[in-house]
């Protein structure tokens, strides 16, 4: 008889626990959307991760999350801590280490696009490794989120990801949950296609950006190729930018059109609609609901410079939840 926490294994049906997110987040400066680094004035601080994104948007979705990291014992430290509790995530899972910094990433706006530098080099979580996955929560989680940003850190933390990919599924207790998130900046040339694809192939769910699967693996690739490319995930989502998301599972395919969304900056939607997607799972909800749900929150990272935006209120939800399929595809919009 299968368990219900073997479901969520298999990628769309329900299941009790929560979710652990493990990776590094970092402070981060930006300058208001209109200026630029040489000539601002003012810089914001904020937090940013692609795992601790995913960690508060699953919160903010009701879901009990855990962040496991670490950061440096300083100021930037302690701000990424303070923020990202202050979500309704676990974060005493994090150690702080004395003699290694916290991670610091600086957002550069260029027209409609955002470039990102990083200042991670030697940063309190590149130290990761295996012993990471040793954590209590783990015991009791339904769903263990990786990206693919963790391996490009450091070997530590490149074995700390193939280990958690290849243990054996009988022994343990939680469906693998891994975003390919690619960051060209943070892999050596010509290295990055050949890891991504085989840690992407090994997990239970695989999330991945068509544009980015493009990049790593083939200009003219089509979502179709994409599953042929990575055949073993229980269930593989494409995402089409703002266009739409594919979900390729056992029992079929469904194709799920994006929102119409006012787009301020785009880091970080990712993150939010595969949270969206996995409270979705959690909940049992049908495969096109929860692929909606996705949509609804990555709309919600969108339309803030920051990684994190508010999501609308749970009746909205609940409202586009319920159109029909027709409607949905009309052209629902989140904009204003």
């Amino acid at each position: 008889m299968t368990s219900e926490r073997q479901s969520v294994r298999d990628g769309w049906r329900p299941a009790h626990g929560g979710v652990v997110c493990i990776g590094e987040t970092m402070a981060a400066l930006a300058p208001d959307p209109s200026s630029s680094l040489e000539c601002a004035d003012d810089l914001r601080v904020s937090v940013a991760g692609a795992e601790s994104n995913v960690a508060m948007y699953l919160a903010d979705l009701g879901v009990p999350v855990a962040w496991v990291s670490a950061v440096g014992d300083d100021p930037f430290g302690r701000r990424v801590l303070a923020e990202v509790g202050a979500a309704g995530v676990d974060v005493s899972g994090v150690r702080s280490d004395p003699g290694r910094p916290t991670g610091l990433l600086v957002k550069e706006p260029t027209g409609s696009r955002t470039r990102v530098h990083y200042y991670r080099g030697n940063s309190a979580a590149s130290a990761m490794g295996p012993d990471v996955l040793d954590d209590d929560r783990l015991r009791s989680a339904a769903v263990l989120h990786l990206t693919g940003v963790t391996p490009a850190l450091s070997p530590s933390c490149r074995n700390l990801v193939t280990t958690a990919l290849t243990a054996p599924a009988a022994e343990r207790p939680y469906a693998i949950s891994f975003d390919v998130n690619h960051r060209p900046a943070l892999w050596p040339p010509s290295t990055a296609a050949t890891v991504l694809r085989d840690l992407a192939d090994l997990a239970d769910i695989t999330f991945v950006g068509l544009d980015e699967a493009q990049e790593l693996w083939g200009a003219d690739l089509q979502p179709f190729d994409v599953r042929a490319l990575l055949p073993n995930p229980r269930l593989l989502v494409v995402k089409d930018g703002g266009r739409s998301a594919v979900a390729f599972r056992d029992e079929g395919t469904r194709i799920v059109p994006a929102l119409d969304t006012e787009v301020v900056e785009a880091v970080g939607a990712g993150d939010a609609f595969a949270a969206g997607v996995l409270t979705g799972l959690l909940r049992g909800e049908g495969m096109e609901r929860a692929l909606r749900l996705g949509h609804i929150t990555a709309a919600s990272a969108l339309k803030v410079t920051a990684d994190h935006g508010p999501l609308p209120d749970g009746s909205r939800i609940e409202r586009l939840l319920a159109l029909s399929t027709d409607e949905w595809a009309a052209g629902t919009s989140l904009r204003g």
